[in-house]
């Protein structure tokens, strides 16, 4: 009774929740079993689908082997030669006979259609021959990695008239930002230009402070500036301001203590992995790391260090290409490197890098962050192994290097190694050298201007090297067959002539809750309204030119902003006198003597009495006679 009142009630359970199995015990699961299952069904499924498969392909065989017993018969019939030979094929052949001069190198090859020419053979040769020339030319060209220089065409943007201190590309390749000694900053667009290659945007960022080095950060969204002063900017794509490091505290011995950096910057790059983070290095003796979102403080501080323990000024500095090291090369002529996360001693250390005393203008990894690159100011270039950093793995000597911030860099497949060379004024052509990194032999070079060739980048995805020179030049080498992009895009566009007619056409005004009467009509063709307006000869009235000089024909020249001037301007004084000076002062003498009311009456009270010697009365009447008559006379 107990258990039909449960049963009954897991009944009404079931009908009010909809579903059933109250009271019931879980099942288990073995999930060894189920795997066990599911591989031997797998198995199985697999056996029978590949005796489905076997069988498929005996029965066709067998249609195929009959059917070609058939042809067999029909040729033994038609062509009594060939009886010996296609006995001997194991496949059918499909239409006539083949010619007496073709003799197929494979026996199993099937042959459809009509007969090959006699010269066919021969033909088929020479173009796999021709092919195969066309191979082995394309491998030499794969493996001489000078013929991967794109060098064949240049084109020249006009930065200046100063040196070319920093270059910029973004990683797209869409957009080139230069910086010089003139203390500008000069946007270029490749999408926006066109053959004219004028700037879209110039600015100065830094006030009077020459440009040491501008880069792109890894998104393409931001601009780091360093220049001559203490504190980096970062700008936006667009060159608006979007932070600017804290300048330190000078007063504070120990540079880790301070906030920022306390003296004239010299390099800076970013993080090749986090877009918020970049670097500075300055002549304070410091290298620091920053955040963009945080300007008010440096993240790390490392300190280089000469073998006394002194403080050394760092002139360059980088990442490697996976952002885990930080390397710096210095005064003292030292390559240091640090891992980014442990700041006190070195990881890497050369103490004898470059001559002491010799600028290091640049230092960069290769892609495969195995080597090392270093450019001296001691006239060298080098290249270092990360797993042996004592002694350098090659050395180039007579590359000439005035400045602190010459470029050295790989090309995209990391086997060449570039740079630029010095030259003083008028003595040579600034160069552009490549060397192979393996055997550091000089493979090629480019004579770019009369002037120092100071920066240099080779853009990984455009395959075009941008050039810095010392004479205010930016120059752009490119290949229209393996270049992408970049400077191809200007030489597409060509300047739009501007029409003169534009000039003249006035702005349709639109009135549309106007009355009728004074509702202007509407413009249909323009160029019609532009004829009528050449007609009428006071719309097509030419301006007249300003006046130069003192003024002519009743016009009176601009002089400036004073009121003087001004006045001049409204009542239109007439300077121009044509008359005797003498008479026009003579002619107030009457006058002025008839009734003296200038100088005389101020000196009414003290002026004394003349006491003159006797005259006779002529001298006295002729004394009497006024002064103005007797200069007439």
């Amino acid at each position: 009774m107990d258990a039909n009142e449960g049963q009954s009630g897991d009944g009404d359970i079931a009908s009010i929740m909809g579903f059933s199995g109250f009271g019931k015990k879980a099942r288990t699961f073995d999930l060894d079993a189920i795997f066990e299952q599911t591989r031997r069904t797998a198995i199985e499924r697999s056996q029978r689908a590949l005796d489905e498969r076997e069988e498929d392909s005996l029965t066709k065989d067998e249609g195929e082997s009959s059917h070609s017993a058939k042809n067999s018969l029909k040729s033994k019939v038609a062509y009594p030669r060939k009886q010996s030979d296609s006995s001997s094929d194991s496949e059918a052949e499909v239409g006539p006979p083949l010619p007496p001069q073709f003799k197929p190198d494979e026996e199993d090859e099937e042959l459809v259609g009509p007969p090959l020419p006699p010269g066919y053979r021969g033909s088929t040769a020479h173009s796999d021959e021709d092919e195969d020339d066309e191979g082995d030319a394309q491998d030499e060209d794969n493996d001489d990695p000078v013929k991967k220089i794109p060098d064949t065409h240049e084109i020249t943007l006009q930065h200046g008239t100063k040196t070319v201190s920093a270059l910029g590309l973004d990683p797209s390749g869409a957009r080139l930002v230069s910086g010089g000694y003139d203390f500008d900053v000069r946007f270029w667009d490749f999408a926006g230009m066109d053959t004219t290659f004028q700037a879209f945007r110039t600015l100065q960022p830094c006030e009077c402070h020459q440009i040491r080095s501008l880069q792109y950060s890894i998104t393409g969204d931001a601009i780091l500036v360093i220049s001559g002063n203490a504190q980096a900017k970062v700008l936006d794509r667009d060159g608006f301001n979007v932070m600017e490091c804290i300048k330190g505290d000078q007063y504070i011995v120990d540079m880790a203590n301070t906030k920022g950096h306390t003296a004239m910057l010299n390099c800076g790059c970013w993080h090749p992995k986090m877009k918020e983070e970049f670097m500075t290095c300055s002549n304070d003796g410091t290298v620091r790391t920053w955040d963009v979102t945080k300007e008010k403080q440096h993240k790390a501080v490392f300190k280089p260090r000469s073998f006394q323990g002194k403080k050394v000024i760092p002139i360059c500095c980088t990442y490697s290409r996976d952002g885990k090291l930080v390397a710096a090369g210095c005064q003292d002529g030292s390559i240091q490197i640090w891992d980014r996360n442990l700041s006190v001693h070195t990881k890497y250390h050369c103490r004898q890098a470059h001559i002491p005393g010799s600028d290091t203008s640049c230092i960069t990894f290769s892609y495969d962050g195995v080597t090392l690159a270093s450019r001296g100011g001691d006239d060298t270039l080098k290249t270092w192994d990360m797993r042996n950093f004592k002694k350098p793995l090659n050395v180039a000597n007579g590359l000439t290097n005035y400045f602190s911030m010459t470029d050295c860099c790989f090309s995209p497949d990391d086997r060449l190694l570039v740079t630029g060379t010095s030259v003083k004024k008028d003595e040579g052509n600034g160069k552009l050298v490549f060397f192979d990194r393996t055997t550091f032999e000089k493979v090629y070079q480019i004579d770019v201007t009369n002037a120092s060739v100071v920066r240099c980048l080779w853009h990984p995805k455009l395959k075009q090297i941008m050039v810095g020179t010392g004479n205010g030049l930016v120059k752009v080498y490119y290949d229209p067959l393996k270049s992408y992009r970049g400077a191809k895009l200007c030489l597409a566009k060509t300047k739009r002539k501007e029409k003169h007619t534009e000039m003249l056409a006035q702005d349709y005004i639109i009135t549309p809750h106007a009355l009728p009467m004074f509702r202007e009509a509407r413009q249909r063709s323009t160029k019609k309204q532009l004829e009528k307006d050449r007609l009428d000869p006071k719309k097509s009235h030419k301006p007249e030119p300003p006046v130069s000089g003192p003024g002519r024909g009743g016009r009176v020249a601009a002089h400036g902003g004073t009121l003087s001037s001004f006045i001049v301007k409204n009542i239109a004084l007439d300077k121009t006198d044509d008359s005797n000076p003498r008479e026009a002062i003579l002619r107030h003498a009457q006058a002025a003597a008839e009734d003296p009311y200038w100088v005389a009456p101020a000196y009414k009270q003290t002026q004394p009495e003349p006491v003159f010697a006797e005259e006779s009365d002529e001298d006295e009447e002729a004394d009497k006679e006024p002064e103005w008559k007797k200069r007439k006379i």
